[in-house]
């Protein structure tokens, strides 16, 4: 690594004072022109990533995005194109399917363990996680960060931020959706943080149906507040059984690494993630990161891919016109399944 990057005053030369980093920059564009990046992740508030992101790939810089890449799916397609004229790579969070159990879920839906798949659900609620986040409540640069934007457009809400986990896994399971309904809305229209009041003009509480194909529909939802119980991951129904969690018809699923996983969590079982690696914070956002300077320094290509990155943005897009205009919506992209 050699540079970081805030317009923060003061918090990328913290940064990098922090963790030796050589480089610092309060200019995203010093920063892209400067010499000193072959690629960037950006952590940036979702709704930066498509000019960030864009703005990288015109200049033939790699990029990884934390989720999402974009807020809709005509940036998603524009940002897909221009990296193949630029003959740059794009790398997209979050890469659920590199997980083993999923990848076990995936292949014991396609061999027939549950019979005929009947229905799925999954979804996540915002509550107040990041309002009581650690890195939120200290006093100094780095230890101060202020959540608002995850309530304001573009790019806020529970769908982008935690509901993007669980349909990615769902999608990479079952395999591209083919239309959306959906209700939505602004349910909490104000949150405090440390004594400030933060205004939501972004939904918050927003609940889907995805349709599959040949009758097959999935529950998907992002919620101001209230999960349901193991969704985070999807629950799959079908006429032979469930899985739900870790459990097919209440038995362990076995897949390679489980017992690892039992003791050290499932990110221990991604590639990269070895060593003091096991011990950070986001390790799945690291590995998405290493799964991009793998294609950029041996040519590996990824399963953590732009166009399924995009196929989930297009759902969530849809969902919001859906909500909208009270209509269905027929969704027009795909990715590479199974």
């Amino acid at each position: 690594m050699t540079a970081v990057c805030d317009p923060v005053p003061g918090r990328a030369k913290a940064a990098s004072e922090k963790f030796n980093i050589p480089y610092a920059y309060e200019s995203y564009e010093e920063l892209l022109d400067s010499g000193n990046v072959d690629a960037v992740t950006l952590a940036s508030p979702i709704g930066l990533h498509y000019e960030q992101g864009k703005m990288a790939i015109q200049r033939g810089i790699h990029v990884h995005f934390n989720k999402t890449m974009t807020t809709t799916v005509d940036e998603a397609d524009e940002l897909i194109e221009l990296a193949k004229q630029k003959n740059v790579k794009l790398v997209a969070c979050p890469g659920q399917m590199l997980r083993p159990l999923y990848q076990e879920m995936k292949r014991l839906v396609l061999d027939g363990a549950l019979g005929t798949l009947t229905w799925s659900a999954t979804g996540a609620a915002f509550g107040q996680y990041h309002e009581r986040e650690s890195v939120r409540q200290g006093d100094d640069v780095l230890t101060n960060i202020n959540p608002a934007w995850y309530f304001r457009r573009p790019g806020g809400g529970p769908l982008y931020d935690m509901t993007v986990y669980g349909l990615h896994a769902l999608t990479g399971i079952l395999g591209p959706a083919k239309r959306v309904t959906a209700f939505s809305g602004i349910r909490i229209h104000e949150r405090e943080f440390r004594g400030e009041k933060l205004p939501t003009d972004m939904d918050d509480n927003t609940f889907m149906v995805l349709d599959f194909g040949d009758s097959l529909f999935a529950f998907v939802y992002g919620s101001a507040s209230g999960a349901l119980p193991d969704t985070w991951s999807p629950i799959i129904f079908g006429t032979k059984g469930v899985i739900s969690g870790k459990n097919l018809n209440g038995k362990p699923i076995d897949y390679p690494g489980r017992e690892i996983a039992e003791k050290e969590g499932e990110l221990a079982l991604l590639p990269h993630v070895i060593g003091p690696h096991r011990k950070i914070q986001e390790a799945h956002v690291f590995e998405d990161i290493m799964q991009m300077v793998d294609w950029i320094l041996y040519d590996k290509p990824t399963i953590v891919t732009a166009e399924h990155a995009r196929h989930v943005i297009e759902i969530f897009d849809c969902a919001y016109r859906s909500a909208q205009t009270g209509q269905a919506q027929v969704l027009r992209t795909t990715f590479k399944y199974p």
